[in-house]
């Protein structure tokens, strides 16, 4: 089943995809639904080829599985992960960044999910931390395009 989530940033979309490329951001959208713990040594900065195995912890304190991301392509404005670990047999990822303007872009999370007869579930889970990412996300980029615009508009 595929989920695809879109918002408009204000930021442009080379800018938000070298911030994508941070593992510290993907911390910070998901908290504090989700956290996660390192068993593999996370890089300052993705690279294609990049392999991070991670346990995932629920409300950044109930232990998970395992989940192992393979950094499939990087690209100036995408990012396309192939992932598996736990239940899930596949999510994969493509977060792109698409110009709007000079200052903006569209930023799209779209991702392919498969975990047998959970599918369902795993499907509406995404569909929710998806959304609640990009809320995070819009929020870091309008503080990003201006420092002194209050954080929660």
């Amino acid at each position: 089943m595929n989920v695809t989530v879109e918002t408009e940033l204000p930021i442009p979309a080379e800018l938000a995809c070298k911030l994508a490329q941070k593992p510290a951001m993907l911390l910070h959208v998901l908290w504090p639904w989700m956290g996660l713990t390192p068993l593999t040594p996370l890089p300052e900065q993705l690279v294609e080829g990049d392999e991070i195995v991670v346990r995932l912890r629920f409300f950044g304190l109930l232990p998970a599985w395992r989940h192992t991301v393979h950094v499939a392509r990087l690209a100036p404005t995408e990012i396309v992960s192939r992932e598996h670990g736990g239940p899930v047999s596949t999510w994969d990822h493509r977060l792109s960044f698409e110009p709007i303007g000079e200052r903006s872009c569209r930023y799209t999370d779209s991702v392919e999910v498969r975990s047998g007869i959970a599918t369902p579930l795993t499907w509406l889970y995404a569909q929710l931390i998806y959304r609640y990412r990009s809320r995070r996300w819009r929020t870091l980029a309008r503080v990003l395009a201006d420092p002194a615009a209050p954080a929660a508009r």
